[in-house]
């Protein structure tokens, strides 16, 4: 029995008269921020107190959070008694109807201290770490300071809301007998000022005045459409076998070879893409032989007991993807790079083919390849995206119920600081001057990598900001892909899987 067969579908056919389109990357728009370098060499110092920073904070988000709170409060009576303003926690006076502005400071029995530190050193068994942080005795306080002193905080308002140690807020009530505060309404600074598409970059181009290191872009430039920003975390890449196939499959999409020419078109539109932390896996050193245990060690340190298998793999991975489209990096707790926030870039060393798309040292223009901090602010195709590698959130989890992601994401921005349990129990620099954690402008995106579980949703700020918030899940255990539309800053998945016959 003869069978006709269509010829779109026979493979063993000549070559056809049709002509194809050849697809070019759509171009990426990129103006990075860095408001997290620190200084480098003898201008980076330890000696300092990390209480400062608190007050630094407090003296940065107070005014917003007053003028908030006035606004709300200004006529609020209770019995013919009118509100007052009190301008220091220890002015608060027993039974006076009030308001006063500080700093939250969660008192947790179950949080670490430095004692635990102490014992590591002293090679004395250390208690694992904790989920949370939460007494299930309910033995945590919740207080409000500043520079004068603490107040206990107590009412019903603070178990409606997610607080944390650092963040700054309000709060109106008054005074018990026994020296707790009642809180009866409670604001936070709520969503600062967003900027407008390209405002940034248009501002550059003036500021620049035709000096060639920044221009304005065109009215054509500024319209194109169609483009996406693809987000990824968690490659876990660790140099076995085990990890090289997915990681083959997302390199062949992203370079559009394991696709057909609809979805090449498609992923043409990609101009850029960022992996937010944890690229690498966590170190695990090489197994030395009996003798080689045996010989001694230089200041410590055992060279013998190197794996590069995965930076190597890493940088191969980079450099493949590299000629195609540019690469934002931002690293992450497993990564080689230091642990306190804010995370400094990974050094280009570390990458000895990817290096070569870097910018150089003193040039004042961001790379193909962009080695950045954790956390990391830039605006790309004119919007203001934001992220991290996830440790701020991670942090927060442990201080609150549930495991709402995204709930948490908002209360950061809300707080106006991207990392509010630092220094307390998320390690960071201990700034002078300014915290570079406070959020100034309202980006357009947030994202957090290496989360459980993806998930978005976009929320509003009291002036109309709209800010899109993305859970990224780390790539290693779900296959999952983030791609950011340009033009209406919608997310889709693209998720890889390599088929077990074992399961």
């Amino acid at each position: 029995m003869s069978m006709e067969v269509d010829p779109d579908d026979d493979l063993l056919q000549g070559p056809g008269d049709e002509d194809y389109p050849m697809l070019e990357r759509q171009p990426s728009y990129y103006n990075p921020l860095d408001r997290f370098k620190l200084a480098k060499g003898d201008q980076k110092h330890y000696q300092q107190q990390y209480g400062d920073l608190y007050f630094l904070r407090l003296a940065q988000l107070k005014p917003a959070v007053e003028a908030l709170a006035d606004e709300e409060w200004k006529n609020f009576e209770i019995a013919g008694e009118k509100v007052r303003r009190v301008e220091r926690v220890l002015d608060v006076r027993q039974g006076e109807l009030c308001w006063v502005a500080g700093t939250v400071y969660m008192d947790m029995p179950l949080k670490p201290n430095i004692l635990d530190d102490i014992s590591k050193d002293h090679w004395i068994a250390a208690p694992p770490p904790r989920e949370k942080y939460i007494s299930p005795t309910g033995h945590d306080l919740t207080m409000l300071e500043d520079e004068s002193g603490r107040l206990r905080l107590i009412g019903t308002p603070l178990q409606l809301s997610m607080l944390v140690t650092g963040c700054i807020i309000a709060v109106m009530g008054t005074e018990n007998s026994d020296g707790d505060f009642e809180v009866v309404d409670m604001k936070v600074p709520d969503l600062p000022r967003q900027p407008q598409r390209w405002e940034r970059d248009e501002a550059s181009a003036v500021i620049s005045n035709g000096t060639g290191s920044k221009r304005k872009l065109s009215g054509e430039e500024k319209r194109t459409e169609g483009g996406k920003v693809a987000i990824v975390s968690g490659l876990g890449v660790s140099g076995d076998q085990g990890d090289t196939l997915t990681l083959d499959l997302l390199m062949e999409y992203l370079l559009g070879e394991a696709c057909g020419p609809l979805e090449q078109a498609k992923v043409s539109k990609i101009s850029r893409l960022i992996i937010a932390g944890n690229s690498i896996a966590e170190g695990t050193p090489l197994a030395l032989r009996e003798e080689e245990k045996k010989t001694s060690r230089k200041y410590g340190y055992d060279s013998s007991a190197y794996n590069p298998a995965p930076t190597t793999h890493f940088d191969n991975f980079l450099a493949t993807l590299l000629p195609s489209i540019p690469i934002t990096l931002i690293p992450g707790e497993s990564d080689p790079a230091n642990v306190s926030m804010p995370q400094q870039p990974i050094h280009p060393a570390m990458f000895p083919r990817s290096r070569n798309y870097a910018a150089m040292p003193d040039s004042l223009e961001p790379g193909w390849f962009d080695s950045v901090t954790n956390p990391w602010e830039g605006d790309v195709d004119g919007w203001r995206l934001m992220g991290n590698g996830g440790q701020p959130i991670d942090d927060v989890f442990k201080y609150v119920e549930g495991d709402e992601r995204l709930e948490m994401m908002e209360s950061l921005l809300r707080w106006r600081c991207g990392a509010p349990t630092a220094p307390d129990t998320l390690w960071c620099y201990p700034f002078q001057e300014k915290d570079p954690f406070v959020i100034e402008e309202c980006p357009h995106v947030y994202f957090v990598g290496n989360q459980p579980r993806y998930d978005t949703i976009v929320i509003e700020g009291p002036v109309g900001q709209l800010v899109r918030l993305i859970s990224v899940p780390k790539f290693r255990e779900t296959g999952e892909l983030i791609l950011l539309d340009t033009d209406t800053l919608e997310p889709e998945i693209v998720k890889f899987e390599v088929f077990d016959r074992e399961r």
